[in-house]
């Protein structure tokens, strides 16, 4: 073998080592990616986008004007306290969802700040009701856990299985992600929704414009 080719042959494997190295960091960066918690269907979580009858902005905060809300599914069973809760029996309020698993870190990341904002509401007497779903936590000591710890006074239904999600429309502001956070109006229509954990001042960005309708 010549030596020009044996040094053609050795920048070839040396460029073919180099391509493989990226390829294995691309592969590492995008199992990162994904390793949160799932969506609905089992897969990564949505991040939600412009379409339909609403629209996204860039906190990822899907809104829907008044006149084009989709009703929200009826929401009714037993508490994580094993109580019967309707969340139907709140129409005339503004009602705010959140879906949460005890195993789910950003819904550990975002507790508080639920906790903090349910509690100025509710001693402000406003036209307000926090409303749980806790899902895929297979023992309910594990959710009632969870709320002792993060100080949530508000109830929670309790859907280890994941129907209740189920319930809400393909097409409509769906909580297709573990956490999920859906406002409904005093009518009961679904108005916003968020997919990701949010802090304290998303989550009045997202309620004070829905308690402001008349």
């Amino acid at each position: 073998m010549s030596l020009s080719r044996a040094r053609a042959r050795r920048r070839s494997s040396r460029s073919s080592g180099a391509r493989a190295l990226l390829l294995t960091a691309v592969t590492v960066a995008g199992v990162l990616t994904t390793a949160s918690c799932t969506g609905a269907d089992g897969g990564a979580k949505g991040s939600g986008s412009a379409g339909g009858n609403y629209v996204t902005g860039p906190s990822g905060i899907s809104t829907v004007a008044r006149g084009k809300r989709d009703e929200a599914p009826k929401l009714d069973g037993e508490s994580v306290a094993g109580e019967p809760l309707d969340v139907t029996a709140l129409k005339g309020k503004v009602v705010v969802l959140n879906v949460w698993g005890s195993w789910c870190p950003p819904c550990r990341a975002e507790a508080p700040n639920f906790a903090k904002v349910s509690k100025e509401l509710a001693d402000a007497g406003a036209d307000v009701a926090f409303v749980g779903i806790n899902t895929r936590d297979n023992s309910r000591q594990n959710a009632v856990s969870f709320e002792q710890s993060y100080g949530i006074a508000y109830p929670s239904l309790y859907d280890p299985d994941g129907k209740l999600m189920l319930r809400f429309p393909k097409g409509t502001l769906n909580p297709k992600a573990i956490p999920s956070t859906i406002i409904l109006d005093k009518d009961g229509r679904i108005a916003a929704r968020v997919l990701v954990a949010i802090s304290e001042e998303q989550l009045r960005s997202m309620i004070d414009p829905i308690l402001a309708e008349k």
